[in-house]
């Protein structure tokens, strides 16, 4: 944004033209233009079925790909253009060249069989003033009847020895250009846009759909503050909507994308602050003092020294408990870069003041972990700590329940049972959320409701995610962040080979002299599929193989989401205890598994997972004072593939890591997975456009200052458009 108004023309002798047409801007060409009837953003409400060709199965494939009404039809931009030439003559074609003609059909259109059950070939003798030619189509049989002598076509395609095998053809005459239909050469010639399409709906049709929706492109709100476009120079919506599917020209194109990416980052932005600015202005948090005597021996007790990054997350958490507004901060921690630490600080800290504290895990796994982790650390400072999840016996349930309603202070770890409603807090005054991203609006909202009276709890957000600040920006921008890279002492590195099947047995050599050394081992199991059942089934497989096979001396245990609370509870407390000698497992072990025993991980499909996963599933390693190994199998067969197994050779730090996993990835797969809250964008790229990411976060907040609010009338458009795309918390707070 700021490259491009640097860069712009001298009014003295710049002659604007309309991104859309490319046409000159004149005076007489403005005092000329007819006047038009104020935009109807209902309009756009309707859905595709109104345009002409969109039947039944067409737009079931169009909402496939999230394209229900017309406005989500223009708001559907292309991925790509093609710069294709205006029509050549046959006879000035070469073998081997791809072009586009204008022809007539000369011979009657035939279908020929094949041998191949599923092709069929299409063949016509088609002509210019140049030349004669045979024309051939793959799989378009449908199209013979159309094929008689006299019709003309604009084909596009290549010339080879046997004729001219076409890519895409459009009718002329009254086939295409009048009643309403597309001009000719919308698919075939000029800079032609190429939209995300599927099997099922094909770009050729979406462009059809759009030149007939693009004269409603006027009517989609403007969103952005006038202010602000004269200040940038962006064009309008309506203007900037038809210059992304029709532009005049690849610079036409760019500023159209680039109005609509930073339109569209702004919008988001502008929602994230209004759903801070909402939780703030809903209720006040509990006010804490100074930590006191009692925080301060379990600090003076710790058997190891914070290091630097954690004292300044603890001062963090100390600012965040005196304000009066209630804590959101983001925590995101290298794995063992001790996140737990400040944790239990900030939960001790409401139990030392009177209050109750809850920690709440996305899995009864990771709950028991952090159970166990905070009843260690707690041990010189005990505290009244309890454990609540669908496994909790129901006489120590009930127990819990009767404690916590009446308010008597203690700490409870659970799972996402600590938000039912069944279960009511006393006096929470502090709740800390782990894997934050797997928790959505809803959940938050509910926590909310937990606060006492009128108070909202603090909270505290623990991501063992690495997450780039662009990222950050825009999954959980509506959170203030505290980072831990630091590593506390004693922590070995981790060293990591990649390898290939050649080394397949070389590697199982080496798990076996690590466990004859007393050692333990994971073997982790590839994502195969988005099924649980199918991740299961291949773990119990291969435990199964390895326990006849390379590791048949050895003990083996089994770990999947599938199994029952008790049957994972004794499968890591075998492993955890050393009577397991190496554990088999699905990816539920990628965080909160502490066994410092266990210095080898061996992860089949590593091309499968992300950077972020695999560096998560590594940390399960080098958490003892021994030399920890990580052993990577994967099938590089891509590029993207290749980059992030070295990547995972050559680099430790996890932020880094993050930073090369976005640039591979883009930011829709950093975490792993689409996670609550994550924006898909349809005109912003991350992390090309972060500049523009960084612009409108500074304009959203430039806006704050200047109003006080983003809900004051003159911002309405704004903010009605950026709750319609990217959603209302109250609604959701409402539904909770």
């Amino acid at each position: 944004m700021e490259a491009a108004l640097e860069t712009a023309p001298d009014p003295a002798t710049y002659s604007p033209r309309a991104i859309g047409t490319g046409l000159p801007l004149d005076r007489a060409a403005l005092l000329n233009a007819s006047l038009r009837s104020a935009p109807r953003p209902e309009v756009l409400d309707a859905p595709v079925t109104t345009l002409k060709g969109a039947g039944p199965k067409l737009t079931e494939a169009a909402a496939e790909i999230g394209i229900e009404s017309l406005g989500d039809l223009l708001r559907h931009l292309p991925h790509s253009y093609r710069d294709r030439a205006s029509p050549v003559g046959l006879g000035r074609l070469k073998l081997g060249e791809e072009a586009t003609v204008e022809v007539e059909v000369t011979k009657a259109g035939k279908v020929r069989p094949t041998r191949r059950r599923r092709l069929t070939i299409l063949e016509a003798e088609v002509g210019d003033a140049t030349g004669r030619v045979t024309a051939t189509w793959f799989n378009r049989a449908w199209l013979a009847d159309k094929l008689t002598p006299g019709t003309r076509l604009l084909l596009r395609g290549k010339l080879e020895r046997r004729g001219f095998n076409v890519a895409e053809h459009e009718l002329l005459g009254d086939e295409g250009g009048s009643g309403g239909g597309p001009p000719a050469g919308i698919h075939t010639t000029g800079l032609v846009p190429v939209h995300p399409a599927s099997e099922r709906l094909r770009p050729q049709k979406l462009r059809e759909w759009l030149w007939q929706a693009l004269p409603l492109a006027r009517h989609a709100i403007e969103p952005l503050p006038s202010g602000l476009r004269a200040a940038t120079g962006l064009p309008g919506a309506a203007d900037a909507l038809a210059g992304a599917h029709f532009p005049a020209d690849q610079d036409a194109a760019a500023v159209a994308r680039g109005r609509l990416a930073f339109e569209e980052l702004f919008l988001y932005q502008a929602a994230l602050a209004a759903r801070r600015r909402r939780r703030a202005a809903t209720g006040e948090g509990v006010r804490f003092g100074p930590a006191g005597k009692r925080v301060g021996r379990w600090l003076d007790s710790l058997p190891f020294e914070p290091t630097g990054d954690q004292r300044r997350a603890l001062d963090d958490v100390d600012a965040d408990l005196a304000g009066p507004e209630p804590m959101q901060r983001l925590l995101m921690g290298e794995v063992g870069s001790g996140k737990t630490l400040v944790a239990a600080y900030a939960m001790l800290r409401a139990l030392e003041s009177g209050h109750q504290a809850a920690l709440m895990a996305p899995t009864e796994t990771l709950a028991e972990q952090h159970f166990r982790t905070l009843d260690a650390l707690l041990a010189e400072e005990p505290a009244p700590l309890g454990l609540l999840t669908s496994a909790t016996p129901g006489p120590r349930r009930m127990e819990m329940l009767e404690a916590l309603s009446q308010g008597r202070p203690m700490l409870v770890v659970g799972t996402h049972a600590l938000i039912e409603k069944s279960v009511g807090f006393g006096s929470l005054a502090v709740a800390v959320v782990d894997e934050q991203h797997r928790f959505g609006v809803r959940q938050r909202a509910a926590l909310d409701a937990k606060g006492p009276g009128k108070l909202l709890p603090h909270v505290l957000h623990m991501t063992a995610t690495p997450i780039p600040r662009t990222l950050s920006l825009t999954a959980y921008g509506d959170l203030d962040t505290t980072a831990l890279r630091e590593l506390p002492a004693g922590r070995k590195p981790i060293r990591t080979w990649a390898v290939g099947e050649d080394r397949r047995e070389g590697a199982y050599g080496f798990i076996r002299d690590r466990l004859r050394e007393g050692r333990q081992a994971y073997v982790v199991c590839p994502l195969i599929s988005d099924s649980e059942e199918v991740r299961a089934r291949a773990a119990e497989a291969e435990a199964e193989r390895l326990a006849a096979g390379e590791f048949r001396d050895f003990q083996v245990a089994l770990l999947h989401g599938r199994m029952k609370s008790a049957e994972k509870a004794q499968a890591m407390e075998r492993f955890a205890s050393g009577r397991a000698d190496v554990l088999v497992a699905t990816t539920v072990i990628e965080v909160g598994v502490d066994v410092p025993n266990a210095c080898v991980m061996l992860v089949e499909g590593a091309e499968r997972f992300g950077l972020s996963q695999l560096h998560q599933l590594r940390g399960r390693v080098g958490r003892g004072e021994h030399d920890s190994v990580c052993i990577l199998f994967g099938d590089a067969e891509s590029d993207a593939a290749s980059a992030r197994l070295r990547a995972m050779e050559e680099q430790s730090d996890g932020f880094e890591l993050a930073e090369v996993d976005l640039t591979i990835r883009g930011e829709g797969e950093i975490l792993g997975t689409r996670q609550h809250g994550l924006p898909r964008f349809r005109a912003a790229v991350l992390p090309e456009d972060t500049g523009l990411l960084l612009d409108a976060r500074r304009r959203v907040l430039e806006l704050l200052d200047r109003h006080g609010s983003l809900d004051v009338p003159e911002l309405g458009p704004l903010m009605d458009e950026a709750r319609r795309r990217f959603g209302d918390e109250r609604s959701e707070q409402l539904a909770a």
